[in-house]
């Protein structure tokens, strides 16, 4: 007896590249006709192609299974951009330097393990100013030293996380911590 199984398939490519097929839909084919699809193996910052087709796979008893593939849907341009920020650091801790040295808070955070992270910034502000980035390049280490303070006041920090194209999460929870006199 042959049976007859029918799907559809998510096909990509790059531009000038080969096609592949990414396999068949995730959902039902039933009444509702639903139909999704995943692509998990993109990259950001490229343009893909995308088409579907339908798929018929043939099981005839003693012949190999046989897949027919239908017509192709017309072809979607795609631009896999990264709009996505990464999560906001957690954690945040800061700590005067102690009597008898040139005054300075040390900050620490959790690290964030997103694969795309660049680095940190760091934010500071005053009682009622509003927070300041003090850092000149991105900090790469989950920890700054904030040299620039003086001996009385208290001081507010928060840090936020970029990735690779620049999206930057928002800022952590504040800290704060004082300077005695």
């Amino acid at each position: 007896m042959t049976g007859l199984q029918f799907s559809y398939h998510l096909f990509r490519r790059e531009e000038k590249g080969p096609v592949v097929d990414l396999g068949p839909s995730t959902g039902s084919l039933g009444p509702g006709l639903t139909i999704i699809f995943l692509d998990r193996s993109f990259e950001w910052e490229k343009i893909y192609y995308y088409h579907i087709a339908s798929v018929t796979i043939v099981n005839a008893p003693g012949r190999p299974e046989e897949q027919l593939q239908g017509d192709d849907s017309p072809e979607y341009r795609f631009f896999a951009h990264d709009v996505f920020p990464p999560a906001p650091p957690g954690g945040l801790q800061a700590v005067f330097s102690g009597p008898g040295q040139k005054p300075f808070i040390d900050l620490t955070w959790a690290p964030n393990t997103e694969s795309d992270l660049a680095g940190y910034n760091v934010y500071r502000h005053e009682q009622g100013a509003v927070p300041v980035r003090i850092n000149q390049e991105l900090v790469k280490t989950p920890s700054f030293r904030d040299a620039n303070v003086e001996a009385g006041h208290r001081y507010y920090y928060s840090v936020s996380a970029v990735d690779l194209r620049g999206n930057e999460s928002h800022r952590s929870a504040e800290t704060s911590e004082e300077v005695p006199r």
